[in-house]
């Protein structure tokens, strides 16, 4: 009852989140190009949108091969809700509770879909000049396209002078972000992504930078076209960001989580993000919450990071009850090592 109580008056407080985390829209539907309706076309291209959805949830171009995938990838469909053609490409609806479940089994790790918002700084050079990509241009629409694919929430510049003359190459090329952190922030993202993107010989190459917090990671790719090279950046982001987020079943460790300054917006948004860690609530002191979580510290940290919250300091060894300061020293009360405390 007392749970249930306090509960209550913490949904009294609405306030918004500080956060930028999203969860992808249509996480669980694959688009596959096809020729035709052909049985045998159709039958490849769920095989297809399979492996798509395989990578896009775990990040890992590989795990589609893992052994223990080989009966779903001879059977797609008994993990799919619905599938039909629209154009030229085969739209598959992955049924998600059966995926996860058929996924968990197999034991391969997991990123759930509340996931960094990616903010792109992307620019085109060709013979006919150079264009930072910005949104709502025909280029912005195939990186958007590429993202979608690759299970990324994307974001892009408005593009307008000021941020033309900003993004030459060699600021995105640069080690550092550098200007880009100033004119990043009115689109609040959690992450910064610059391309320089660039045609030659009728293919195209990358260079790309990602930067988040402290992490730093980078890239060079080449692609027979844009819309490949979009895809081949989009993918490799994925995969070093999943290396952060995704979770495998059964690792880590039992830990105890405190929050502190939650409110109802807050312990949504929260809930989502702990959901791959089996949390449950276990304690709620106004605005106070009190987790059993199954995860690794490492990966804690960065998917608490997503919604603004930071780590308090260890606390510090109480005296026991009761003990008189004026007496030899008392036994303290030691902090459990298992326990992670983030405020808001």
């Amino acid at each position: 009852m007392r749970l249930i109580a306090s509960m209550f008056l913490l949904c009294l407080s609405l306030l918004g989140l500080p956060a930028h985390a999203e969860s992808v829209p249509d996480l669980y539907q694959v688009r596959e190009p096809v020729v035709s309706q052909q049985p045998e076309e159709r039958n490849q291209a769920l095989v297809r949108a399979l492996d798509t959805l395989v990578q896009r949830l775990t990040g890992d171009p590989k795990a589609a091969q893992t052994p223990a995938l080989e009966a779903l990838r001879k059977d797609p469909q008994q993990l799919i809700s619905q599938y039909g053609y629209e154009g030229q490409e085969l739209v598959v609806d992955f049924d998600p509770i059966t995926t996860e479940r058929a996924l968990r089994q197999a034991g391969v790790p997991l990123w759930s879909a509340n996931r960094p918002v990616i903010l792109a700084w992307w620019l085109n050079r060709s013979a006919e000049g150079a264009s930072l990509v910005g949104d709502g241009q025909e280029a912005g629409a195939l990186l958007g396209q590429a993202a979608q694919n690759r299970g990324l929430p994307l974001r892009l510049p408005l593009a307008d002078l000021n941020e033309q003359l900003l993004a030459t190459p060699e600021q995105l090329t640069s080690a550092t972000p550098g200007a880009l952190t100033q004119a990043s922030e009115r689109y609040g993202a959690d992450v910064l992504l610059a391309v320089d993107a660039s045609e030659s010989d009728g293919k195209w190459q990358a260079q790309w930078r990602l930067w988040m917090g402290d992490n730093r990671e980078q890239g060079t790719l080449e692609a027979a076209d844009s819309a490949a090279l979009a895809d081949a950046v989009m993918a490799s982001v994925s995969q070093r960001l999943a290396s952060r987020f995704a979770v495998a079943p059964g690792t880590g460790q039992a830990l105890a989580l405190e929050v502190q300054g939650a409110d109802l917006a807050r312990y949504a948004e929260l809930s989502r993000l702990l959901e791959p860690f089996g949390a449950r609530l276990v304690k709620v002191e106004g605005d106070r919450l009190e987790y059993s979580v199954n995860a690794s510290p490492e990966q804690l940290r960065a998917q608490l990071a997503l919604v603004g919250l930071q780590e308090s300091p260890p606390e510090a060894p109480a005296p026991a009850p009761g003990a008189d300061p004026q007496a030899a020293p008392a036994p303290q009360v030691v902090p459990r090592n298992n326990l992670l405390r983030f405020h808001w």
